[in-house]
């Protein structure tokens, strides 16, 4: 089978390392592989997708020397053809197939009144007696059921502790980053994620989505979680907290050395070998 994996940066801020780092893992092992290689850019995130940040990821791209198979050449290209908002459409008809299959129900909490209930975050199933949508804004949530317990590469995930009911439809009408990304990977006949390894546990939430509507083929795909980045105070590199970007490296003049040599110490590669994109698909086990 052809491996298929896609980039899907999110235009909600300027490009960091961690993120340079995942794009090249992503397309390492999917040009070792001779595999197919989408970019994806998730922009349903309302006002915090800018277009500065569209044009952002297409640089940054271009710079770390990264080329694709299919989905956008550029900013207008995307706008106008590719952008997740001009699919709302399907994520609807996956939402109602899924509101036959699973239950769900309406949520009115707000972020501020669950995390007053809850001191560990975890959605305290205030509404779950709601089964349809009342004139009120809310949420459409899944209920998880408390044997959804899943193996996420190699790891096991109790969905139920770690999760709980979860967003699937947003208040502003529109799908969570877990059904549009689900989808989105589906019809695309993505078989190779590879995500930081916070993002397992979204990992576990698709899984479950996909069981829940009959789609056993997320099943068989592969999934990576690499190690994350982390700032000099010890925190996760993060877009909301103004982490270095990969325009700040490029507009000092660096090249991509530093976001290579990061990816080849997490891969076991003597990061001093390498100075060049060539140097590190060169380098890689079994080339």
């Amino acid at each position: 089978m052809q491996i298929r994996s896609r980039l899907a940066p999110t235009p909600s801020g300027f490009l960091h390392l961690g993120n340079g780092v995942n794009f090249l893992h992503i397309w390492l092992l999917v040009r070792q592989a001779g595999g197919v290689l989408k970019l994806r850019i998730d922009d349903l995130d309302g006002d915090r997708c800018r277009p500065e940040y569209i044009e952002d990821i297409f640089r940054q791209l271009d710079w770390l020397g990264l080329d694709w198979d299919e989905g956008p050449s550029g900013p207008d290209d995307f706008s106008r053809y590719h952008s997740q908002r001009l699919r709302m459409e399907r994520y609807r008809e996956v939402l109602e197939g899924l509101r036959q299959r699973a239950r769900l129900f309406a949520c009115t909490c707000s972020r501020k009144e669950i995390q007053r209930r809850s001191p560990d975050g975890l959605y305290p199933g205030t509404c779950r007696h709601l089964t349809h949508r009342s004139g009120a804004s809310h949420t459409l949530r899944i209920r998880v059921e408390p044997d959804a317990v899943l193996e996420v590469a190699s790891q096991t995930i109790d969905l139920c502790r770690e999760l709980g009911d979860f967003v699937v439809w947003r208040r502003d009408d529109r799908p969570a980053y877990q059904l549009a990304s689900l989808v989105d990977d589906l019809d695309d006949r993505i078989n190779l994620i590879v995500r930081g390894e916070d993002l397992r546990i979204s990992t576990g939430a698709q899984l479950y989505l996909a069981a829940k509507l009959g789609r056993d083929e997320l099943a068989r795909t592969s999934f990576i979680h690499h190690p994350l980045l982390f700032g000099p105070d010890g925190r996760k590199l993060s877009k909301s907290d103004d982490a270095l970007s990969l325009a700040a490296l490029r507009v000092r003049g660096e090249t991509p050395r530093p976001v290579y040599r990061a990816v080849a110490r997490q891969l076991a590669i003597n990061p001093a070998e390498i100075a060049s994109l060539a140097d590190l698909l060169a380098a890689l086990p079994g080339c």
